[in-house]
């Protein structure tokens, strides 16, 4: 019955998010590796902003490996434990927006220096911030789920150690509900649909954005290690 029931709410969710498209005008942004202007921080990228210094860097337009397009390159190295770094591209305020797709293909050479793969979306309206934090938590196993009040949260749905040397495919759905809540609908792991269904509350902001953010974390002996992304992309209406 229990299970039932998860497979039922599962369904009504995601046709929640099907409905919530029609009528409604939808912007796509794609290939967002490519875009000018992309910042990044090593200590906003540990907990509380308080996180450790760490090298970093991004390539774009890199020729290999690629999909075809070209992609780009994030890298971390340095000594600190539980090393990480955060980039992120702003995409300009949207109020009107409440549901979101972020589409990510990535692909690294050393998957198990990471501790963790970081893909958000954050929204901030009103006084309001909408987080839409996620990582693929490769040390434990598992998809985890930001909360303000939490932290990283285990959703169950595995995720364990990426493959080496191809191409994985994440695609993530999010929704601001009609009552100003951060809700995750759905993982896609190369092609698995996984329903998340998590309502937390926002966080308090003063801003005005709408950005897609990706972070690379460390393990407790950092080693250097690359990520590639590319056909980055989101979907909003």
């Amino acid at each position: 019955m229990l299970k039932a029931n998860l497979i039922r709410a599962a369904l009504f969710t995601s046709l929640l998010f099907l409905l919530s498209s029609v009528g409604f005008a939808q912007t796509t942004k794609t290939y967002i590796e490519k875009m000018p202007g992309w910042q990044s921080c090593s200590v906003c990228a540990g907990a509380g902003g308080k996180g450790k210094t760490v090298s970093h860097s991004m390539v774009q337009n890199v020729s290999s490996p690629t999909l075809g397009s070209k992609s780009a390159e994030y890298k971390i190295s340095g000594s600190a434990p539980y090393g990480a770094a955060l980039w992120w591209k702003q995409l300009g305020a949207d109020s009107s927006a409440h549901n979101f797709q972020y589409d990510v293909y990535y692909y690294l050479k050393n998957p198990t220096a990471s501790q963790a793969l970081e893909f958000d979306v954050n929204q901030s309206l009103s006084g309001h911030r909408f987080v839409f934090g996620t990582q693929c938590n490769i040390a434990a196993h598992t998809y985890d789920v930001w909360s303000v009040s939490t932290r990283w949260i285990h959703t169950g749905i595995a995720c364990s150690v990426p493959k080496a040397y191809v191409w994985n495919h994440i695609t993530l759905e999010f929704q601001r509900t009609s009552s100003n809540k951060v809700m995750f609908v759905s993982v896609s792991i190369n092609g698995s649909k996984h329903y998340i269904n998590r309502t937390f509350s926002p966080e308090s902001s003063g801003a005005k954005e709408l950005n897609v953010a990706f972070q690379m974390d460390g393990r407790h002996t950092l080693t250097a290690y690359q990520t590639w992304l590319e056909k980055v992309s989101l979907k909003y209406w």
